[in-house]
């Protein structure tokens, strides 16, 4: 630790944004880079603490202290080679990555955390601009042969540790472009997908074969990849939606927010209309929306309908409104609950908590309103919170679009998960342990939301390295790869 009194000495500095009315007009990432010294003095501020809560906030294990201390003595190089020990793409979890580091960080306990999130950000983008971040492809060949099947983070994780570690490895995508949720799910003002394109060309110079358009349990059998590869690896996300069950769904208007999502991404790629909406196009403009689901896909759909020009913007959550601060005493050092205001909530969005829909209205099969009612929660007789309704609190909201954001159930089962005949969990996930990620069926491996449910960018990066340990481990009696 080279500034012992830095966190007293430095306020806490992140990036700032472009002015709403300025991004609004495009698709383009919107939070602009400190200057490097100022991101130098932000990693003075770290307390570099005897026990480092950050690293309990952190899945992907990120060595925060160390490369924060580098980045304030400007060794540039070797901060970036000490994030990428534990962390393949920090280009994606320095912009999508909610930062549960932040919230653990001790500083947090005076709402002043470090700004790791940034600094990590700014540490693999001048590695990107200095020309620090070459493919890294390995001494020697096993000559044994792997398939991943999914693209998105985990899939790439465990695809480019394993093809570093000497395996033939091609990764299957069932859709036209690599990334998974990452290419189709975030919006490009929150993540460009140049980023993703740039790290494909290092893993493809790693040796890493890229197979899009490839459905394994339809297009390909899972039969045919076991007789072919000595080891597979199901990464693939937790794609079933959670749907809204209520009178009125079939009405014209409603849609999941990832078909929402996913056609914006495929304009700003350049497909054309027919291509990027195939079954119709989904668009908010002039339209009065409502999203139903308070996370992050939610904000998603709230900054993209904003961009869309949507006539007004409302985003309901079933669950009551948190507190506008956490107590610290009783969370800190984890993940606190506490009302989060996003980038794209600041452009434009009405906020309601403790709403239930009952019912989608229409006339001519499309819809025009929704039927809600407010709800309370309490706790019943064996402990558990359970919800009421408010009587007399029935009202209606104006809606022609409504965007349904209320998580995921899990794997899609047709093809793949049924094909495969691998265990699921109580939870409907793919069974397999953090340990050994071995599925019930010999060689077939599982990891990411595929596994673990809908979660964080971290933990599937996490989860596709570990992922990539175990096969290397099962294939070769040994792993020098790193957990």
């Amino acid at each position: 630790m080279g500034l012992p009194t830095g966190f007293l000495e430095i306020a806490r500095q992140d990036r700032p944004y472009e002015k709403v009315e300025k991004r609004l007009k495009n698709w383009k990432e919107f939070v602009l880079p400190m200057p490097a010294d100022e991101v130098g003095r932000q990693g003075a501020r770290c307390m570099d603490c005897g026990i480092p809560f950050c690293h309990n906030g952190c899945p992907v294990n990120n060595l925060i202290p160390d490369w924060n201390d580098l980045v304030r003595r400007g060794k540039w190089q070797q901060a970036l080679e000490m994030l990428h020990s534990t962390n393949n793409f920090p280009e994606f979890t320095g912009r999508i990555c909610p930062a549960p580091c932040e919230a653990s960080c001790t500083l947090n306990i005076d709402d002043s955390p470090v700004t790791i999130k940034s600094i990590e950000c700014a540490i693999v983008d001048r590695g990107w601009q200095e020309g620090w971040i070459l493919p890294q492809p390995p001494a020697r060949r096993t000559g044994k042969r792997i398939a991943v099947i999914g693209s998105g983070p985990a899939g790439l994780a465990c695809a480019q540790q394993l093809a570093r570690a000497g395996h033939a490895v091609t990764l299957f995508e069932k859709s036209d472009r690599i990334g998974g949720l990452l290419r189709y799910g975030i919006p490009d003002f929150k993540m460009e997908k140049h980023l993703i394109d740039r790290r494909m060309r290092q893993m493809e110079a790693e040796g890493v074969e890229f197979r899009t358009g490839v459905e394994v349990g339809a297009t390909i059998s899972v039969k045919s990849l076991l007789e072919g590869y000595d080891a597979i690896a199901m990464t693939g996300g937790a794609e079933h939606s959670r749907d809204l069950q209520v009178p009125g769904r079939e009405l014209s208007g409603i849609h999941f927010a990832m078909d929402f999502l996913s056609q914006q991404n495929r304009r700003v790629a350049g497909d054309d209309e027919a291509r990027a909406a195939p079954r119709g196009t989904i668009s908010a403009r002039g339209r009065h929306v409502v999203v139903i689901g308070g996370g992050d896909t939610g904000s998603d759909c709230v900054g993209t309908s904003n961009r869309h020009g949507a006539a007004s913007v409302t985003q309901l959550e079933v669950m009551p409104q948190p507190p506008e601060k956490e107590d610290k005493a009783l969370t800190w050092p984890d993940w606190p609950l506490k009302m989060r205001t996003s980038s794209s909530h600041e452009e434009g969005c009405e906020r309601d908590f403790a709403v239930l829909t009952k019912r989608a209205l229409g006339e001519g099969g499309k819809l025009r309103a929704l039927e809600c009612v407010r709800v309370e929660w309490r706790k019943g007789a064996d402990g558990r919170m359970a919800m009421q309704e408010v009587a007399g609190s029935a009202f209606e909201l104006r809606a022609d679009l409504v965007l349904l954001a209320m998580g995921f159930v899990g794997p899609r089962k047709p093809g793949l998960v049924e094909q495969s005949g691998v265990e699921l969990d109580a939870r409907g996930n793919v069974k397999a342990d953090t340990s050994a990620y071995r599925t019930s069926v010999p060689r077939l491996f599982a990891a990411g939301d595929m596994r673990r449910g809908q979660s964080l960018v971290v933990w599937a990066i996490r989860e596709g390295r570990q992922c990539a340990r175990a096969i290397d481990e099962t294939l070769m009696g040994a792993s020098q790869l790193p957990r």
